[in-house]
């Protein structure tokens, strides 16, 4: 289970902090990534990181946004500065997995947070 935290309302030029905290399964955990989808649009890739803290960011964040996680805490954060009105959306955190079943096959998969609105105004 995954979730996220930071939204809200922020003004151009301001910054935001979300963080998303996983429970569970969380040794199965591999690579975290934050999404948006801002309303009428797809549901795009912002940010992600692997666990070995290797990061990739969309061309559209690159310099303003930040992506950590702490693998002790379970959590991954998205640090967004000089905010602008196009960041505005539905951030969503998502976590991929493999896991082992009882039955020694293994089970991947990508869970979802339920997500976070981040509004900013111009």
């Amino acid at each position: 289970q995954l979730v996220e935290s930071g939204g809200g309302l922020v003004q151009a030029g301001g910054s935001l902090r979300l963080s998303c905290v996983a429970s569970g399964s969380t040794s199965s955990i591999n690579g975290m990534e934050w999404y948006r989808q801002a309303p009428g649009k797809q549901r795009e890739l912002v940010a992600t990181i692997s666990s070995s803290h290797s990061t990739n960011y969309a061309d559209s964040v690159k310099g303003r946004f930040t992506i950590s996680r702490d693998n002790a805490k379970n959590t991954v954060s998205l640090q967004m500065n000089s905010l602008k009105s196009e960041d505005t959306g539905v951030y969503y955190c998502a976590a991929d997995y493999k896991r082992m079943l009882q039955d020694g096959t293994y089970e991947v998969g990508r869970a979802w947070g339920q997500g976070t609105q981040v509004t900013v105004s111009s």
